[in-house]
């Protein structure tokens, strides 16, 4: 358990014998949302009668589940998927991790559910992200959360947990999970030799494992030319960098939030004077901030592209209709992209 969750552990503690039947966990992506909702279902598993606030990490629910094969335990999360990339010397399938859960590995957890537990009482599932299920799948999630099996746990997490259905958020009881304090942030990144630590976890908004994850990645370079170029609206070629853009083959979403992130501190920095996320980029953020009221309408571009980001659409396309709307809003000029 990381230090900056051992608070809300302990809160949740206080109501383990009122726990619901659906937990959703939610928080800033890089916070730990995952390993605290492990290390619940490894505490709910747990066949020490006489545990108080962790699993005893010796009984035998307990090993099963720290060997990864416990009976009573199941992680419904999007699958691997076969992926033909012809342009590979040996022509073979290479495995992507797929984007969504389908509602094919919904209905493969009924008999899971429905059937007695192996160990226990309890079968616990952990959904992750749960906001990765596409619509059917949602659905037929929902059947299985309107009439729960006796003895069915469910773990949601999900760092956009207003997407998930209405009707599936209003049977889970929503558990957030802060930002941890940045000092606790600092001391942590500190203690796990990250290099400028400060600046890594701007970058991601606070979030120490974000932050861990930002300071080791090899698309770094690829976030620097990005930022310089559209740190120069003047002299933006938005055709010449969407093609670099392309070519890197990153995630959509990952260039879309390195957006709305600098988009963030333009508003930020004309309204309010305060920079969050690119602090090594004040000077060029200063130059353009007076433009910061024009960008309101833009903020509603990203976050519609930001949900379509998953989608199979042309990633090209999308970077250039964000870039071209990006350096139109500048001038004053609306245009409405469609992504």
């Amino acid at each position: 358990m990381y230090p900056w969750l051992q608070q809300a552990w302990q809160d949740l503690l206080r109501e383990r014998d009122r726990l619901p039947h659906a937990l959703l966990i939610t928080g800033e992506p890089g916070i730990g949302k995952r390993v605290f909702a492990e290390y619940l279902a490894q505490f709910l598993l747990c066949e020490d009668t006489q545990k108080s606030t962790v699993p005893c990490g010796v009984c035998d629910g307990c090993r099963w589940y720290l060997a990864g094969n416990h009976p009573d335990f199941r992680v419904l999360q999007p699958e691997d998927a076969e992926d033909e990339r012809p342009d590979e010397a040996d022509s073979k399938k290479a495995k992507k991790k797929s984007e969504i859960i389908r509602v094919e590995d919904v209905r493969g957890l009924a008999d899971f559910v429905n059937l007695s537990a192996h160990r226990r009482s309890l079968r616990v599932t952990l959904v992750v992200p749960a906001d990765t299920m596409n619509v059917a799948a949602a659905n037929a999630f929902l059947k299985t959360l309107e009439e729960p099996p006796a003895g069915a746990v469910f773990i949601l997490v999900a760092d956009h947990w207003r997407r998930l259905l209405p009707t599936i958020r209003s049977r889970c009881r929503v558990f957030p999970l802060a930002l941890p304090e940045p000092h606790i942030a600092m001391q942590w990144l500190n203690a796990h030799g990250v290099v400028n630590p400060t600046l890594h976890l701007a970058h991601t908004g606070g979030a120490p494992l974000a932050a861990m994850d930002d300071a080791a990645a090899e698309w770094l370079p690829v976030r620097q030319n990005f930022l310089e170029h559209i740190a120069e609206p003047a002299t933006l070629d938005v055709l010449k960098l969407s093609a670099e853009l392309d070519k890197a083959k990153l995630d959509t979403d990952l260039v879309i939030a390195w957006l709305q992130k600098w988009i963030y501190d333009l508003i930020s920095l004309g309204l309010a004077q305060k920079i969050r996320y690119y602090p090594d980029w004040k000077d060029a953020l200063g130059r353009l901030a007076p433009r910061a009221p024009f960008l309101m309408q833009y903020v509603n571009q990203l976050t519609e592209a930001q949900k379509l980001s998953r989608h199979p659409l042309n990633q090209r396309l999308v970077f250039e209709s964000l870039l071209f709307a990006y350096v139109d809003a500048l001038r004053g000029k609306g245009r409405q992209g469609k992504v």
